[in-house]
């Protein structure tokens, strides 16, 4: 049985209520060594541990915290043969196109954002106020974050090395991290790096703890007690609301990214421009990393008639002739036959694939479904019900004002689309249906597919409830992914010298600060 990292290094569980293996997707068959479900034991032991490292975390140096972003970045570099093959196997991704390729340079690339956001204390967002004789900031919780990552994104999403987890870090808050049991030795090698990097940065060595699975029950437990900061969730909605209700009773943030199916609108004069170049596009995102993305285009909307007719043909030629998927597990192909059944059962109808599971492993075949909009606009709650997975629901409508109506029917989403023709044609269908579109989201897209998420400071990777638990935070993009975990701090009539470094008059390093309503880059520690 494998060890677990807790009270700052690497042993046996103390309570063992359980075993698991990996799976490989492909085949389902079980692989590597067998991890531990945790008990009860194991979870007090890592958040009093947690607790107790919290305050002498939040007093180290940033010049220690960019340090530990810096080494573990590059000892995930010297790593990444093992990691994408050990990822690979895990998750059936592609190694050389997605994992090396894409993901794992993401990931060090957020790691050295964080670094860079530490250094610059610009999450810190120092505001001064001399006149009344306050000055506030945001400051580390002083209590543990967990992390709870999901199953699609080995590295850039992990529990122990992505975006939730370095935003926690960087606002000096120790981790409790879950891993994903879809990938428990992924999970595992980057833990060992991340204690290495802990240790050789000097920073308290239970600033990073490990456990890969406990019950839900617990979990809900864990997510209850007070003693924790926050929590950091990525999956199912119906997980992330029982967190949240068990967080929510007892006043603990939980910044839940949950599910989405990031409405795209075609609208009639793109659809004639160039509806077969879109139709090959549509396709690609839906079933990139086997429809497996939180913004995958879950529903398209696009005009009746013969334009739109000749996108469907074209796009459904596509989806007929594709292989099946291997997806995460066998639970995400439930999950996913799941929900097709309860589109159909609304009154959504297949036009492309089969939509069944096919093949070895985990697989489904890549499936487009079709419904009117004046139907989807009778059933919409049932018909925008997220199946993750390579399969699209379209939705015809016949003009302008029916779009409009679809978009004001959605519920909070990541992300939305609109497409309309270069030559302006589509511009004042476009100017109601975005109005309609825009609170709904919290990425509005024009003239792209929505798969995919760029890591830049700009970005907003969060939405209306329910695609996450509140809109105003992102998962993605320094320094505003560091807000989630930190406190907003206000010091009334203190004096400078009592003052924390980013809101003292004058000190050795420069940093942006809001002083008496003006933007000044000052000297300060």
């Amino acid at each position: 049985m494998e060890q677990v990292l807790i009270e700052g290094a690497w042993q046996s569980s103390s309570e063992i209520v359980g075993g698991f293996r990996a799976v490989d997707p492909a085949t389902g068959e079980a692989i590597g060594p067998e991890f531990p479900r945790s008990g009860g034991k194991d979870i007090e032991r890592a958040l009093a541990t947690a607790v107790a490292v919290a305050d002498e975390l939040a007093r180290t140096s940033p010049e220690r915290i960019a340090d530990f972003f810096e080494r573990y970045a590059s000892g995930i570099e010297a790593a990444a043969e093992e990691l994408v093959a050990t990822a690979h196997a895990e998750t059936a991704l592609p190694a050389p196109t997605r994992l090396a390729a894409v993901e794992l340079p993401r990931t060090t690339g957020q790691l050295r954002l964080a670094a860079q956001a530490v250094r610059e204390r610009a999450w810190t967002h120092p505001v001064i106020d001399t006149k009344a004789g306050l000055r506030a900031h945001y400051a580390p919780l002083h209590k543990p974050v967990l992390v709870m990552g999901p199953n699609n994104f080995p590295f850039a999403f992990n529990a122990v090395a992505g975006s939730d987890f370095a935003s926690a870090i960087a606002a000096r808050n120790p981790v409790i991290a879950k891993a994903h049991p879809s990938h428990p030795a992924t999970s595992q090698l980057l833990a060992r790096i991340a204690h290495e990097a802990v240790l050789a940065a000097g920073l308290p060595a239970a600033s990073v703890q490990l456990l890969y699975d406990f019950d839900p029950a617990l979990g809900l437990a864990l997510a209850g007690d007070r003693r924790l900061g926050a929590i950091g969730f990525t999956g199912s909605r119906g997980g992330g609301l029982a967190l949240k209700a068990a967080a929510d009773r007892a006043g603990i943030p939980i910044y839940a990214e949950m599910s989405s199916v990031n409405p795209v609108f075609l609208l009639p004069g793109a659809v004639r421009e160039r509806g077969e170049a879109l139709a090959q596009e549509f396709f690609a995102s839906c079933t990139m990393g086997s429809g497996q993305f939180c913004t995958n285009p879950g529903i398209v909307l696009l005009p009746a008639g013969e334009a739109g007719d000749a996108f469907v043909a074209a796009a459904a030629q596509h989806f007929a002739a594709a292989a099946p998927a291997v997806l995460f597990s066998q639970g995400v192909q439930q999950h996913l036959a799941n929900g097709v059944r309860d589109l159909r059962a609304a009154g959504a109808q297949v036009v492309a694939g089969s939509a069944e599971a096919s093949g070895p492993g985990a697989r489904y075949a890549p499936s487009l479904m079709s419904v009117a909009a004046e139907d989807f606009l009778a059933n919409a709650q049932a018909l925008q019900q997220e199946a993750f997975g390579p399969v699209s629901l379209l939705v015809r409508y016949d003009n302008a004002d029916q779009a409009v109506e679809a978009a004001r029917a959605f519920d909070g989403n990541l992300t939305g689309s609109v497409f309309a023709a270069g030559d302006g044609s589509d511009d004042a269908d476009y100017a109601r249906i975005a109005a309609a579109l825009r609170p709904k989201v919290g990425r509005l897209i024009n003239d792209k597919w929505p798969t995919g998420v760029a890591v830049s400071a700009a970005m907003q990777h969060g939405g209306p409830y329910p695609s996450t638990s509140h809109a105003g935070f992102t998962s993605v993009g320094m320094p505003a992914a560091i807000h989630r975990f930190a406190a907003l701090q206000a010091y009334d009539n203190v004096g400078d010298d009592r003052l924390p470094p980013e809101l003292r008059n004058a000190n050795p390093h420069r940093i942006q600060r809001l002083v008496d309503g003006v933007w000044t880059t000052a000297d300060i520690a």
